[in-house]
């Protein structure tokens, strides 16, 4: 396993560098190195890097989330507060609908089976958004209106809102119980929880620097020690019916930290900006990895169609979410390329209705078409969105003073 995360490592360098070299994100040849080196093209990654895959992936993912909280501060957050609730749930719901409405017509899918694929695509890429978010906070584009925050705390509920419905919607399908008040209830108590649980975090982390005075590489391994733990907490407080939303923890100890000790927080950045260079490459890789190019071809020209009017039905919902605020024509286009990447989630759970169906003993065909579509839009937004994010920052925002 050494060996092949070696492979990995010099792999993605070099397109890295050849990226670049073209004015493409870095990200983007890492993606198509996971994907030439994953199962489906030339199987070259072990089964062991596989089998860990999923939690490389996370700690990858607590490392930008970390460096996103570090970069968030009061001021931004209470301008940015209602925008932030608007974008966080109406464009993911104008692509549900777009999606359960059209699906039906060019697929064959029921109804309710388009809703199940619509609640999988409804999901904007933390994975992908989030580290082009703090490299413009690093650059300072759009920052006097708080624009890369905005994104990172919308970014973040989007995929909770996503992740439920889902949840509810595969029930009913397949003839689970669901209580959906209880359900819907569950999104805003999950982040309610998450934030009080990182600012518990943050603030006991705190205290323990002030009594111990750890250096700065210490103190960013107890950072990511702890957010690994509250990562994992999400499933123990699953057993017990305790919503925990771990993405907005993380962001919530983050951004304690930055508040309550600023020469810390400052210190620990520069720590985690230096361990997000191998991060990326694992995250990156292993999430291209993950893309089975056999299954994504099945959903053909059809399937490629629905993804397209599902985006064009969340650019909609994003431009009603911003209308009346203060951005600017080129800033809210910024902020409506910046909800199209699907990757993270869609890699998670893309599967999920299929194995639902296969346990409730259905027939599979509207699963296999979900799974089929859910990796197309992996293809099909993660690569070309990340080029259009870094390419409209560029272009459409001011860097502030």
């Amino acid at each position: 396993m050494a060996i092949n995360l070696a492979e990995i490592i010099i792999i993605c360098l070099i397109a890295d560098y050849l990226m670049k070299r073209i004015h493409v994100p870095g990200l983007v040849g890492m993606l198509l190195t996971g994907i030439l080196l994953g199962p489906s093209v030339l199987s070259l990654l072990h089964e062991q890097t596989l089998s860990i895959a999923g939690d490389l992936r996370n700690i990858a993912l607590i490392i930008i989330l970390l460096r996103a909280g570090l970069q968030i501060n009061r001021k931004t957050l209470n301008e940015i507060g209602w925008r932030a609730l608007l974008l966080a749930v109406v464009p993911g719901i104008f692509e549900m609908v777009t999606i359960t409405l059209f699906a039906p017509m060019v697929l064959p899918l029921t109804t309710l089976e388009a809703a199940m694929l619509a609640t999988i695509l409804a999901a904007v890429s933390p994975a992908v958004v989030v580290p082009l978010m703090v490299k413009f906070q690093h650059e300072r584009r759009g920052t006097g209106k708080g624009i890369p925050t905005l994104i990172l705390a919308a970014s973040s509920v989007d995929d909770i809102n996503a992740i439920v419905i889902s949840g509810i919607v595969i029930g009913i399908y397949t003839g689970v119980s669901v209580h959906i008040v209880a359900d819907i209830a569950f999104i805003p108590l999950s982040v309610i929880i998450g934030v009080s649980v990182g600012i518990l975090s943050g603030l006991a982390i705190a205290r323990m620097f002030d009594r111990f005075h750890p250096r700065a590489t210490k103190m960013a391994l107890t950072v990511i020690g702890v957010s690994i733990f509250l990562f994992h907490g999400q499933n123990l407080l699953k057993m017990v019916h305790i919503p925990f939303t771990p993405l907005i923890a993380v962001m919530a100890l983050a951004f304690i930290l930055i508040e309550k000790r600023e020469k810390n927080a400052h210190q620990i950045s520069a720590k985690l900006e230096k361990i997000w260079v191998f991060s990326e490459i694992i995250l990156f890789a292993l999430i291209g990895a993950a893309v089975d190019l056999r299954v994504a071809v099945t959903a053909g020209l059809s399937g490629a169609l629905v993804i397209f009017i599902g985006l064009a039905g969340r650019s909609v919902g994003t431009m009603v979410s911003l209308a009346g605020s203060r951005y600017s024509p080129k800033e809210r286009a910024f902020i409506m390329v910046s909800y199209l990447p699907k990757a993270t989630v869609q890699a998670a759970i893309g599967a999920t209705p299929l194995l639902a169906m296969k346990t409730a003993g259905m027939p599979t065909g509207a699963g296999e078409i979900i799974l089929a579509i859910a990796v197309l839009s992996i293809l099909i937004t993660a690569a070309p969105g990340a080029w259009l994010i870094q390419r409209a920052g560029k272009a459409w925002l001011t860097v502030d003073e």
